[in-house]
């Protein structure tokens, strides 16, 4: 029987192919992970985009902030620098009218820097929800002198004169902006939980957590000075954030969901303090409010059915609209 001759093997050669073609099982399996992860992460990143169970709910809720990011973004750029987002990002007002009255205020050099980097956060904020969803065009603001000056008549139950000015000088501006982040973070906290999303819920807590920070650099610097006197008021710092957080307390009737920078003992951080740098509840977990609490102190009316404050033709988003039809 003749031997059949084979061509002699390299082993060489055969090592090779044979690591080539693990190399290549082990760049499919890795492309077939990665496309997976990239489908998985695309599906929950477009959540609340695409038409699914969560999408009208989540848009609802992503929408009304808007409102305050809008009044927040106008309020500091025009304090810090005297023009707002008309002037240093026009697209995101999508065409909505310029805000009542805003001005550069007469500021110290550090609050002018603090106000400063606030205003551009916003100017964030507003591209970040924008990015998520299609949004609504800038609703008519009032941040004139008589707005604020409302505002204060009506948590002293009586009238200042001279009328209260936001723009006046450090003091003052920064007793009006003890107005502004503080809301919106409380309706961050109420959305947070009815959000079904996880990029919804992500982006909320990103906004939450930059509204907080705001709020306390706000809240410490007038802390610093709470005993001081408002002139011609003879009225203490401490004093006006009572009657602030007095006042949205009763528009919003919701019960005590704000506080001054000074309680009664009992009323602070484990009934240990007075002094109250952060306002919390009795665990000091952030308060929460819903959107028709907010739109009923931001309105001053107490009514989310009846506009004003600083929303003279009222907020814009599917949830305020629904109470102005």
């Amino acid at each position: 029987m003749k031997a059949t001759w084979e061509y002699p093997r390299n082993p060489l050669r055969s090592t090779e192919m044979r690591i080539t073609e693990e190399r290549r099982s082990l760049l499919v399996s890795i492309v077939m992970v990665l496309f997976f992860f990239n489908t998985r992460h695309l599906q929950v990143m477009s959540c609340p985009l695409e038409k699914t169970n969560c999408t009208d709910q989540d848009r609802k809720l992503l929408e009304f902030p808007l409102n305050l990011e809008y009044l927040e973004a106008e309020f500091f750029l025009f304090g810090a620098l005297g023009f707002g987002l008309d002037k240093v990002a026009p697209n995101l007002t999508m065409g909505g009218p310029s805000p009542i009255g805003a001005q550069i205020a007469n500021l110290d050099r550090l609050t002018r820097d603090i106000v400063l980097q606030f205003a551009w956060q916003e100017v964030g904020h507003l591209r970040a929800i924008k990015k998520t969803v299609r949004g609504f065009a800038r609703p008519l603001l009032d941040l004139s002198k008589k707005s604020f000056a409302k505002v204060m008549d009506d948590a002293f139950g009586r009238k200042f004169v001279p009328p209260f000015d936001p723009y006046a000088n450090s003091y003052n501006y920064l007793i009006a902006s003890y107005l502004v982040p503080y809301v919106g973070l409380t309706g961050y906290v109420g959305a947070n939980p009815k959000l079904k999303c996880p990029a919804s819920r992500k982006l909320v807590a990103g906004l939450l957590g930059v509204e907080s920070g705001q709020d306390a650099v706000i809240r410490t610097m007038l802390y610093a000075k709470a005993k001081h006197i408002v002139h011609p008021y003879g009225v203490s710092v401490a004093a006006f954030t009572d009657r602030i957080s007095d006042l949205r307390n009763k528009l919003g009737k919701m019960g005590v969901k704000d506080e001054g920078l000074v309680v009664h003992k009992a009323m602070g951080a484990e009934g240990q303090v007075a002094g109250n740098v952060l306002a919390g509840d009795e665990m000091s977990l952030a308060f929460d409010r819903t959107p028709e609490e907010i739109l009923r102190i931001v309105y001053g009316s107490g009514d989310e059915r009846t506009p004003g404050g600083f929303y003279p033709k009222g907020a814009d988003g599917e949830i305020a609209k629904s109470y102005l039809d």
